[in-house]
């Protein structure tokens, strides 16, 4: 499949559908994880809908000393990855026809919610994303946009602004998409070298390491409520062998219906071990947060969160995440 590269609003606007418009918006340099969400805008999108990926280097987006001159330009590359996904269209503006006459002056505040975890790495890159994000969904006219669990703070920062300034589209999650190693995908990669590669790896086994204890803590916890309470259930496990469990169960069926603390420390302590390494991993943060808000869960917290993490190696920064639920929810 061939899609069309437009550049101007007025020649997406002059195209007939019959069905859902269906939008994945991207800055270029398509990989799996792109081509994942455009298979999936191509599903929800239909036979008679229309896919259209846009591809535009927002320069809101990029603070002093980041890489707006660097990030990678392959748009030829895209347009065959975009196509081969089941994308009918790629719109890809120039920087006037998004922003004519130059930078707004009227742009999106992304509020408090946007000054934390990479808005406080990054002062002023959500209220960017949000404008162009407002502007891509005024030129575009979707029905639904797409996009990837990977830029979780992005993702809820998006969905906020669409419920709370009623825009007319759906927004859709797609689940994060990584190599076989762990890596997740990002156009970011392809700046690593192999060593810092290697060392970058330590992200995503932090979030795993994480997601394990977080899963066993689950698992301890349902053991438990399978006798009944305290003493008996104690006796219960203990008459099995299983006299540690015994005592574990007792502790967790008494405890609040999660432990973050543990889940943090067991990420935490793999991203130490990776400042060892050569080159090391230099951590930005690590956070449990409640994705509806992004601040930090307490101890006593149940329902969805969003174990993140965001790092350095050598010049290039990366950032990951894995949903956890807690508690009654689970």
């Amino acid at each position: 499949m061939t899609a069309a590269l437009l550049r101007t609003a007025d020649e997406l606007h002059a195209r007939t559908r019959d069905g859902r418009r269906a939008v994945v918006m991207t800055m270029g340099a398509l990989h799996e994880g792109h081509a994942t969400l455009v298979r999936t805008a191509r599903e929800l999108a239909g036979p008679g809908g229309e896919v259209v990926v846009t591809v535009f280097v927002n320069p809101l987006q990029f603070g002093a000393g980041e890489d707006l001159d660097r990030y990678p330009r392959t748009l030829d590359a895209d347009l065959e990855i975009a196509g081969q996904a089941g994308a009918d269209v790629v719109f890809a503006p120039s920087v006037d026809e998004v922003y004519p006459g130059g930078e707004p002056q009227v742009r999106i505040s992304a509020g408090p919610m946007g000054e934390r975890l990479e808005g406080g790495s990054r002062p002023g890159h959500f209220d960017g994303m949000l404008t162009v994000v407002a502007k891509l969904l005024h030129l575009t006219r979707p029905d639904a946009a797409l996009f990837g669990q990977k830029d979780a703070q992005q993702l809820a920062l998006i969905r906020r602004m669409v419920r709370d300034l009623n825009f007319g589209t759906e927004i859709v999650a797609v689940p994060t998409v990584r190599e076989e190693d762990g890596l997740a995908l990002s156009s970011r990669n392809r700046y690593l070298s192999a060593r810092e590669r290697r060392t970058a790896l330590a992200l995503s086994q932090a979030l795993f390491a994480g997601r394990d204890r977080h899963a066993a803590q689950e698992a301890l916890r349902a053991r438990a409520r399978e006798v009944p309470a305290t003493h008996a259930r104690a006796e219960a496990l203990s008459a099995i062998g299983e006299s540690r469990a015994a005592a574990d169960a007792h502790a967790v069926a008494k405890a609040a219906p999660g432990n973050p603390a543990a889940v943090r420390a067991a990420a935490r302590q793999i991203l130490d071990e990776a400042l060892r390494l050569d080159p090391p991993l230099r951590l930005d943060y690590l956070a449990l947060v409640d994705p509806s808000d992004f601040t930090e869960i307490e101890d006593d917290f149940t329902g969805e969160a969003v174990l993140a993490v965001a790092a350095r190696v050598g010049t290039t920064r990366l950032i990951d995440n894995l949903p956890l639920t807690f508690g009654a929810a689970s």
